[in-house]
């Protein structure tokens, strides 16, 4: 079991909390970004630097993610695509992912996507809060609490 984390974007206030939980579960956590981030020294902890372009990122997580693993991701197609694999998916705000859902997400985006690309003002997300921060922790907690009962 591995959390990917499509690092690019990923808020630092949510690689903090996911580098705490890495570091009191002992579970396997690799950053994937198109440049160098600095990780914490220790060993379930992994930054892997992929090259530029659009969804290269994103591409290698999908490459290398299996079922069990969880990938934390904004990125919708990205989060269709590992959950297609039988991963899991939770995005920044604490919102996991779903199979009976992300059809309807992906609808969403792209047609907020043609709003915008007709010049349509659509407004952006709301910063992060203390309310998404404590929903995201919550949620990973929760995903490990689960993969730790399924583990013998």
């Amino acid at each position: 079991m591995t959390i990917w984390v499509d690092a690019d974007a990923c808020p630092v206030v949510i690689k903090e909390i996911l580098f705490r939980a890495a570091e009191r579960s002992g579970v396997e956590m690799v950053l994937v970004a198109n440049q160098y981030l600095k990780v914490p020294a220790l060993h379930t902890i992994k930054m892997l630097q992929v090259g530029a372009g659009f969804d290269v990122a994103d591409d290698e997580i999908v490459r290398r993610c299996v079922p069990g693993d969880l990938v934390i991701t904004a990125d919708i197609p990205l989060a269709a695509e590992v959950l297609g694999k039988g991963a899991d998916a939770l995005n920044p705000r604490g919102e996991r992912y779903a199979p009976d859902t992300i059809r309807a997400k992906l609808s969403m985006r792209d047609f907020m996507d043609t709003l915008r690309g007709s010049g349509i003002d659509t407004g952006g997300p709301a910063p992060l809060g203390q309310a998404d921060r404590k929903a995201f922790a919550n949620q990973l907690d929760k995903w490990l609490a689960q993969r730790k009962r399924a583990t013998p």
